[in-house]
């Protein structure tokens, strides 16, 4: 599976972004997929993941109620809606994928990740 994310940006705060994370290579729809992100100097850590069915979603506690992971299995394709965002959300985005996660929020989990997209939020 390769992944490729895009959609970040410059934006103020309360403002609004939409990451996109498009998937080539084999049946994307049957992969568990996640958001992280990461400063420099910091680990990465998680912000959003989605079951493959699109049946249940997680969130970090820090974007819950701000931000909503979505996807289009016939497009290959999952989201991550960003509303209201804040200076602290500044970060490179990555989207992850694998086969089945147990733990959402842990890197180790998944196989597959994407290049990253640099959300910048100004204050």
């Amino acid at each position: 599976v390769q992944l490729q994310a895009s959609g970040g940006g410059l934006v103020q705060a309360g403002g609004s972004l939409r990451l996109s994370c498009a998937a080539s290579g084999r049946t994307f729809s049957r992969y568990d997929t996640g958001w992280f992100r990461q400063v420099p100097g910091k680990e990465r850590e998680f912000v959003a993941a989605i079951r493959w069915s699109g049946g249940s979603t997680h969130y970090a506690d820090s974007v819950k109620g701000r931000f909503t992971i979505t996807r289009d299995n016939a497009k290959n394709t999952v989201y991550l809606q960003m509303n209201s965002l804040k200076p602290e959300d500044t970060a490179v985005y990555y989207c992850a994928a694998t086969a089945y996660y147990s733990d959402y929020a842990a890197t180790e989990t998944y196989d597959y990740w994407g290049q990253g997209t640099q959300v910048t939020v100004s204050s």
